[in-house]
């Protein structure tokens, strides 16, 4: 005869709250004996992060299946707000955004999973995964905050994502194990530890999840960090890479835990890479050496990341180590999130994977037959050709916003992509050479003087001054401003993009303003223009090439979009956005093109390069990445 719990339904728990718990089913802490007990046994979980918004859709089982083959029992992964809800009140949960689909797979692969729904969730992508939208409220409202406004919408985007979440937690026979609260709040941009916030959205996650999983909490190896991030009644666990003192970050969890099992919930294995920075190393030596010992005192763990995947589109954010939103410091993200992880950018195993199968499998872990590196498409050179300048009236696809002030992307409802601001210079008697001042610019601008290039302003860099010489009138001044990803390091947060400020000429005050938005979301209407040779950068390239059809590839394969030779921009293929390109500055040079977006025959490129094409007009599509210069 079968029990209530297996009849108990979705309607049942949410309309009326009822307590679904098979009592035969149920994963928990045992503070005594310092272990997870999973139905009724001793459990130790070995994870490793995924992302489904960085991989493709169609190749989230194949990702999956590499990871259990390695000896992983467990996947981790961020629920990323602002990709289910990119405009307020609008969601998606479609193709790619299809987090019910993805949490299929993982149960078909028998493969237990520790959510981590956030609000905030970092993660190296554009403003920690928050929706744009937030920066735009007026009032202005403070994020990761007990602000009214704040917690409005979270409860509102968790009223819509959770239903879609709980009927996969264990306890309701799914294999979500584990809900994490928040992220790192240990270490929050505010200040201080709002409590308030923290309890809240405690209570907030308990009435979807219940006893039906685990609640927990990561913070970084630091005892204050641990004990601002710690919320009553959930456990606590630790993240830190190999190269850390591990006895030492252990000890200080212990300090706001006293007992349960020790978890890293990410255990780094690589880390972020920035635009105009060496890639960093983390030696597969080091962190054998670490897993071997988290395998021998039982601690549960979790490779951050196993599989990092691609910030295509906007998606890449940014770290600050800057004193504040302005200065100097600011560091954008790459648009590969390769990571130096085992799986890499492509889903291909590298020496780390050998390495930690080899590792997992003599500690009696079950692992499957190691994966071969896929066949990757070498598909030649293609020319490109100019065809529409930044400047001409067919690419101006928003209507353009009239204002005596600068005002930022999030004031004209733009979310990313270029934003041009274009004002009539005063004449100005005597010295024809004064400085040009934007206090406040986020993140890069390129100066213009009737269309001619002047030269380039960066946050990064702290170059936000440069001198012009004027001469005569009908001087039309244009500041070509990109947005380069918003600030997720947990400091600074709030990251506004544009000019913040007002825009001087020695001592006069610029405007009125035309501002135009260039969100670069979709490049169809490229079709119906003819090239014009003499277009200068900014402008739009475009070209195609052909993905052969023979007995031997039917299909398309992954390939790399290797952009030696442009200065900077970004590239689409097929329409889609893959991202960000500056090989100028590296250390990445291809974007990784996978075979889902790639057709057999026919296949389209568009560049919009910002500072200077090659000199052939010619890109490349290989079949190796070059991620290091």
């Amino acid at each position: 005869m079968l029990t209530i719990s297996v009849y108990c339904s979705l309607a049942l728990l949410l309309l009326f709250n009822f307590e679904c718990v098979n009592s035969d089913r149920r994963f928990y802490v045992d503070y005594e004996r310092n272990e997870f007990i999973k139905d009724g046994n001793a459990f130790r979980y070995v994870s490793g992060s995924m992302h489904y918004f960085r991989v493709p859709r169609p190749y989230w089982r194949d990702r999956i299946r590499k990871m259990k083959s390695a000896g992983l029992n467990a996947i981790s992964f961020y629920v990323e707000w602002s990709f289910h809800e990119p405009y307020s009140g609008v969601y998606n949960f479609e193709g790619q955004a299809d987090i019910e689909h993805f949490l299929t797979i993982t149960k078909q692969e028998n493969m237990n999973v520790l959510i981590r729904p956030g609000p905030f969730i970092s993660a190296e992508r554009d403003l920690g995964g928050h929706p744009y939208w937030l920066l735009k409220e007026k009032p202005s409202l403070h994020l990761r905050s007990s602000d009214p406004n704040y917690k409005k919408y979270v409860k509102r985007w968790f009223s819509v994502l959770m239903p879609k979440i709980v009927p996969f937690l264990y306890g309701n026979g799914g294999n979500i194990i584990m809900v994490q609260i928040e992220n790192e709040y240990g270490h929050n941009d505010l200040g201080n530890c709002d409590k308030e916030y923290t309890l809240w959205l405690r209570d907030l996650m308990l009435y979807y999840v219940g006893e039906h999983a685990q609640l927990y909490t990561t913070d970084e190896c630091d005892s204050s960090f641990l004990k601002c991030g710690q919320i009553p009644n959930v456990y606590s666990t630790v993240d830190f890479a190999a190269i850390v003192n591990v006895t030492e970050c252990f000890d200080n969890l212990r300090q706001v835990q006293k007992k349960g099992p020790l978890v890293n919930s990410e255990f780094y294995d690589g880390w972020v890479a920035f635009w105009d920075s060496p890639r960093p190393i983390r030696y597969t030596k080091d962190i054998i050496r670490v897993l071997k010992y988290f395998l021998e005192t039982n601690v549960s763990f979790n490779f951050f990341m196993f599989h990092g995947g691609t910030n295509f589109g906007f998606t890449s954010g940014a770290n600050t180590n800057g004193t504040n939103l302005d200065k100097s410091g600011y560091r954008p993200q790459l648009t590969s999130y390769d990571f130096s992880a085992p799986l890499n950018e492509a889903g291909d195993p590298t020496e780390k994977y050998y390495a930690i199968k080899q590792t997992l499998k003599k500690a009696n872990f079950p692992t499957g037959s190691t994966p071969k590196i896929a066949p990757k498409g070498n598909y030649g050179t293609v020319n490109l050709l100019p065809v529409v300048s930044l400047f001409d009236s067919v690419a101006r696809r928003l209507n353009p916003v009239l204002n005596d002030v600068p005002l930022c992307f999030e004031d004209m409802d733009i979310n990313h992509g270029l934003v041009l601001y274009e004002t009539n210079l005063p004449i100005i008697e005597g010295s024809n050479k004064l400085p040009l001042v934007i206090k406040s610019l986020r993140d890069r601008a390129i100066i213009f003087l009737n269309n001619v290039k002047l030269g380039t302003m960066s946050r990064s860099y702290s170059n936000t001054t440069m001198e012009l010489s004027i001469t005569g009138s009908n001087q039309k001044l244009s500041i070509l401003v990109e947005n380069q990803g918003r600030i997720n390091d947990k400091r600074f947060l709030e990251d506004r993009k544009g000019i913040l400020s007002n825009v001087t000429l020695g001592k006069h005050i610029l405007g009125p303003w035309v501002m135009t938005g260039y969100p670069l979301n979709e490049t169809s209407w490229l079709k119906t223009q003819n090239i014009q040779p003499n277009v200068k950068p900014p402008a739009f390239y475009r070209g195609v090439f052909i993905v052969p059809q023979d007995n031997k590839h039917t299909k398309p394969l992954d390939t790399f979009l290797d952009t030696s030779g442009w200065t900077k921009g970004v590239a689409f293929i097929n329409g889609i956005n893959i991202g960000r390109y500056w090989p100028a500055v590296g250390p990445q040079i291809t974007l990784y093109v996978p075979a889902p977006y790639l057709v057999p025959g026919l296949n389209t490129i568009v560049m919009v390069e910002l500072e200077g094409a090659s000199e052939d007009f010619t890109v490349k599509l290989v079949d190796k990445p070059r991620l290091d210069g």
